[in-house]
């Protein structure tokens, strides 16, 4: 049986109880998913007195980073983005590893048949660096834009194979110009640029928020015309993932992808 809960804080927003609930029903698998509100610095207390009575655990903000000094085990794509979103128990011992970076994939794979030529991401935090590695590849020129100069040195970590190159908060560049446009930044922090975008968007734009829903960038950028990926997708997308971490086994992923589409409506 799984027992499992998404961490984190703030925590009432979470729709993974939701989504875990609802798979674990239709993959006839006895399981609880709850919640709890563990903040920053609070998450090896937590899991101190958490026995192998406890499946794993999901890790959302801001969890993500913290969790590496938390975890027996790291797992080597944790260790390159230094960011890990699901725990699993075995033996008595907290295995790291993220799914993050198979969830963007997953994402974008269902809709392309190619990696995209050119990708900007705005952001340098943990999602950033997940969506870096995901896209990371000879063929791919990934564009970085953001406010920490500090962070740019993980976000090489990041890509061996891409080329990067960061722009600051101000870049006056069009977003129009990439194939792809993901956006890993808080809620609310590009609604004023929505009103930048002018004429149909050649690319996609994949906006890992999805509350609330729909952003106002991803809201203009669909309103002109362009094609909108949203949080939502990545949240089914790597909760599949961390569920097969949970059972150990293979699962009907495309089934269950289809079924948790219909459950939140998409």
């Amino acid at each position: 049986m799984i027992r499992a809960a998404v961490l984190g804080s703030p925590i009432s927003h979470s729709l993974s109880p939701r989504l875990h609930k609802s798979a674990y029903k239709f993959l006839n698998i006895a399981g609880e998913y709850s919640s709890f509100d563990v903040g920053l610095g609070s998450l090896k207390s937590f899991l101190g007195d958490k026995g192998e009575q406890w499946t794993g655990f999901s890790l959302t903000m801001p969890l993500k980073e913290e969790a590496l000094t938390c975890a027996n085990v790291i797992d080597p794509l944790v260790a390159k983005i230094t960011s890990g979103n699901t725990l699993i128990n075995r033996e008595g011992n907290w295995h790291l590893y993220s799914t993050d970076v198979l969830g963007f994939r997953s994402v974008w794979d269902a809709t392309n048949n190619h990696r995209p030529s050119s990708v900007l991401i705005i952001g340098s935090g943990a999602t950033a660096r997940a969506a870096v590695a995901a896209f990371d590849s000879r063929d791919t020129q990934i564009h970085v834009l953001h406010r920490s100069i500090s962070r740019e040195d993980s976000i090489r970590e990041c890509a061996e194979h891409s080329s990067l190159m960061f722009h600051p908060w101000g870049f006056s560049g069009n977003f129009n110009d990439y194939e792809l446009v993901i956006n890993t930044t808080p809620k609310f922090a590009i609604d004023d640029l929505a009103a930048e975008i002018s004429g149909k968007p050649n690319g996609t734009f994949f906006d890992v928020i999805y509350d609330p829903w729909p952003t106002e960038y991803a809201k203009r950028w669909s309103e002109m015309g362009g094609l909108v990926l949203g949080g939502l997708e990545l949240l089914i997308a790597q909760g599949i993932e961390q569920i097969k971490l949970f059972t150990g086994s293979e699962i009907p992923t495309d089934e269950l992808r289809q079924h948790l589409r219909k459950e939140f409506n998409l």
